[in-house]
């Protein structure tokens, strides 16, 4: 029996098992990662398959670094957003202030590389393929901890024995949720809301990201897409801090229709775009919220990108806190021989000041974004206009520089 147990215990130790939940950025980033340092990867996905399109996501700092360390950087660009820059317009369509790409050199509002979300997504499940096993429309309901292992609970796949969770399952994670015992404790909602969908390509918009704001804290939004035919879209409305969750929670024919009275009368493309709305088939809704924790693991579970420490889109480092997240996460389990309460400690030390200035809103937070009175829209357009010129230059290069401000370790991930 006790050399059994030996045995047991040595290829656990040769193969730790790990259950990442979440195939969004972060969890395939971290798989990535992980199976080429030996690690027996499964993937659990609430979605029924790998969820294609979605909004843009920039490649920024570190985050450009990660991906080019992944090898993966060549892929990316050949999907990646052609795309001029952003625009502040008026209900006329006329540009009132202008922040071309390569502004802040290729790191401003609009970065110098942008890609949809289902592409970077996409990109990082192939390339984790065949060595990482996926569970697709499948979710985690229980989780149960020992001194060895986890016991997961699936909604469909029955009962399995992991050694270490990792919670990439984004802002609402069920991990979260499981393993520290908190519901939706952490995530602090900022008082606004965002819808997101596809829509016909709109020629005038000739390569720009246009956006519009609306007294009342109203803002819409369109750029181009990458495929012939479509474009991006999204309608933001503010609203009470503590009503997110409950808007979050209708249902969509609920929150179309709360859009539709929101947005009521309101000029540029918005009737088109409410219109376009209702035929869209990736039509999504959510609070916009940080996510902050004192600690991101408990025993063998761990939170990793917006699970953990989502900075919010309004800061344009999600994707990169995801992917150095994971690298980090990784390169520290790696350096400290599989011993997971370690690598734990130094993946919060290493990355914890990252994330902190990653969380750090741009000037005027969600009021600079969504403005309420026309006033302040028009402050909005002015101080934009100013960016690019001091005194307001290098204060927003040192908004746009957070995507930098870690020195990456080089960790010896040794390829599967």
């Amino acid at each position: 029996m006790m050399i059994l147990r030996c045995v047991r215990r040595t290829l656990r130790i040769m193969s730790p098992t790990v259950l990442v939940s979440g195939a969004g950025i972060a969890g395939p980033a971290a798989a990535f990662w992980l199976t080429r340092a030996g690690f027996d990867v499964t993937i659990v996905e609430r979605a029924p398959a790998p969820r294609p399109g979605g909004q843009a996501v920039d490649l920024r700092g570190a985050g450009r670094t990660v991906v080019e360390r992944m090898g993966l950087m060549g892929a990316a660009l050949d999907v990646s957003l052609d795309q001029h820059g952003i625009a502040l317009v008026d209900d006329r369509g006329r540009a009132l202030a202008r922040m071309p790409v390569d502004a802040f050199g290729g790191e401003g509002i609009v970065s110098e590389i942008e890609i949809l979300r289902g592409d970077l997504a996409g990109l990082l499940h192939d390339a984790t393929l065949p060595a990482a096993t996926y569970l697709f429309g499948d979710g985690v309901t229980g989780l149960d901890q020992d001194d060895d292992g986890v016991t997961v609970t699936f909604a469909h796949a029955g009962t399995r024995r992991y050694d270490l969770v990792i919670g990439a399952d984004g802002l609402h994670s069920a991990i979260r949720r499981l393993g520290f015992g908190q519901g939706d404790g952490g995530v602090r909602p900022l008082g606004c809301s965002t819808a997101w969908f596809t829509t016909p390509a709109d020629p005038a918009l000739d390569g720009w990201y246009e956006m519009f704001n609306a007294p009342g804290g109203r803002v819409a939004s369109i750029r181009p897409g990458r495929l012939p035919g479509e474009a991006k879209a999204s309608l933001s409305l503010r609203h009470r801090a503590g009503d997110g969750d409950r808007l979050a929670g209708l249902a969509r024919q609920e929150q179309e229709a709360l859009l539709a009275e929101r947005f009521a009368g309101v000029g540029w493309k918005v009737p088109w775009l409410l219109a376009a709305m209702r035929d869209a088939a990736d039509f999504s809704f959510d609070v916009v919220a940080q996510v902050r924790l004192d600690r991101w693991s408990r025993g063998r579970v761990v939170l990793l990108g917006d699970a953990g420490y989502c900075p919010t889109p309004l800061t344009g480092l999600g994707t990169s806190l995801a992917l150095v997240g994971a690298y980090v996460l990784v390169g520290e389990l790696v350096r400290a021989g599989g011993d997971h309460r370690a690598a734990f400690r130094r993946y919060e030390d290493v990355l914890r000041p990252y994330v902190e200035q990653g969380q750090k809103l741009p000037p005027g937070g969600v009021r600079g974004f969504a403005p309420t009175g026309a006033l302040a829209i028009r402050a909005r357009a002015a101080s934009m206009r100013a960016m690019t010129r001091w005194p307001m230059r290098p204060l927003l290069a040192a908004q746009f520089a957070k995507a930098g401000t870690i020195d990456l370790p080089g960790y010896d991930i040794k390829a599967a």
